[in-house]
């Protein structure tokens, strides 16, 4: 992801600084020296620390999914579970993270395993809501594979809520989407949600 440079007024005139130069600014405006040995080099590592938090942009559906789809007789439940993921809130600027939970019964073609923890990992690396995120993945199968339906589950804990606001260490907001048949079927959608909870899942 390339960063632009941002104009910003100084004594009347519009001056366009870097992104590590808006970095410094901002660790001055925070009461710091931001010449301190401590953070002399802070502004360089947040500049690549957030362009690799935020590498989804760069990325696609196709390039992600790289032709990995596949004719197969096959028209029963394909589930990947407990995918691992980190996000940014796109309210405060601070990670929400934790693990979603894909099934999708296929409808001649199927995704190739590894692809589906590679969609959550670009929809994820952007600066979401877990809503749009839960729709973003689900969609993507949709479009990709035209299944008889898609189902997403996703649980996460906000730092948002954790180190400010409520302060509520414990909790977890949990979000779903259902498509085709994981949403006008009980048995199928209840299949779905049984295999989440088996293991310790998150429901």
């Amino acid at each position: 992801m390339k960063l632009k440079k941002a104009a910003v007024m100084k004594t009347g005139t519009a001056v366009e600084l870097t992104t590590q130069e808006l970095y410094r600014e901002l660790l001055s405006r925070l009461v710091e020296d931001a010449t301190r040995d401590g953070l002399a080099e802070t502004p360089e590592r947040v500049e690549k620390a957030m362009a690799f938090l935020t590498q989804g942009y760069a990325m696609d559906v196709r390039t992600v999914l790289n032709g990995a789809l596949f004719e197969v007789e096959y028209d029963e439940m394909v589930m990947v579970r407990d995918i691992e993921f980190y996000s940014m809130c796109e309210h405060h600027l601070l990670p929400f993270f934790g693990k979603v939970h894909v099934a999708y019964v296929p409808s001649g073609r199927v995704i190739g395993l590894s692809k589906i923890p590679r969609l959550v990992e670009m929809f994820s690396r952007r600066l979401q809501v877990q809503e749009r995120l839960t729709t973003q993945i689900a969609d993507a199968i949709a479009e990709a594979i035209a299944p008889q339906g898609v189902g997403v589950i996703v649980e996460a804990q906000h730092l948002c809520m954790m180190m400010r606001g409520v302060e509520k260490q414990h909790s977890a907001t949990v979000t779903s989407a259902m498509r085709g048949v994981f949403k006008t079927q009980t048995q199928t959608r209840n299949e779905f949600l049984s295999l989440v909870r088996r293991n310790d899942g998150v429901l």
